[in-house]
């Protein structure tokens, strides 16, 4: 596991402890910022379900303005700033050990240009963050993403009032979502 490209280049990321985390695979993250490399230059980045962090540092490295990591795991969260310190890119991030829908329960909180959701399979967890993120569509900045990661097999329609499906790509045994929150 390693960063693919921008200024962290070629670091190799740490895994988290144990089998609680499925990590994305490099061919997969390559794939994702193939679609997503001309918004993440200087976009905010919420990596929800972070686990080692890989993805939000993966946008960081390529330019993001700043990321936020929110896990409940105290070992993700551990892998998560020693990822960050590794890249030397902790100065533009925040992470955050709590439950993901308590987070995006919060009242008062910040837009974010992209927000990447992959909770543990099989759960349906990734239905109920992104529904929660339509119902309070003030968590995507205008014309901002929400990715999903999930099994093929956990795919079904889900329905949404703000956000719009705009692509769907499948690698394997992972499956990338994108929903779009159309600008005013």
């Amino acid at each position: 596991m390693r960063v693919i490209s921008g200024s962290a280049k070629g670091r190799k990321l740490k895994p988290v402890p144990g089998t609680s985390t499925r990590p994305i695979t490099d061919r997969v993250k390559v794939a994702l910022f193939d679609i997503l490399a001309p918004a993440v230059g200087d976009c905010s980045f919420l990596d929800l379900f972070a686990g080692t962090g890989g993805v939000g540092i993966e946008a960081l490295s390529r330019g993001a303005r700043r990321a936020a990591f929110v896990d409940i795991d105290p070992k993700s969260i551990r892998t998560i700033r020693e990822n960050l310190s590794i890249t030397h890119l902790d100065g533009r991030s925040s992470v955050i050990r709590s439950d993901s829908f308590h987070y995006l329960d919060r009242v008062e909180h910040e837009s974010f240009d992209m927000i990447y959701i992959a909770p543990p399979q099989y759960q349906e967890l990734w239905i109920r963050a992104l529904q929660m993120i339509d119902r309070r569509a003030d968590w995507l900045a205008p014309d901002g993403i929400a990715i999903v990661q999930i099994d093929p097999k956990e795919a079904r329609d889900v329905p949404l009032d703000h956000l719009r499906e705009f692509d769907r790509r499948q690698y394997g045994s992972t499956l990338l979502w994108f929903f779009e929150k159309p600008g005013d």
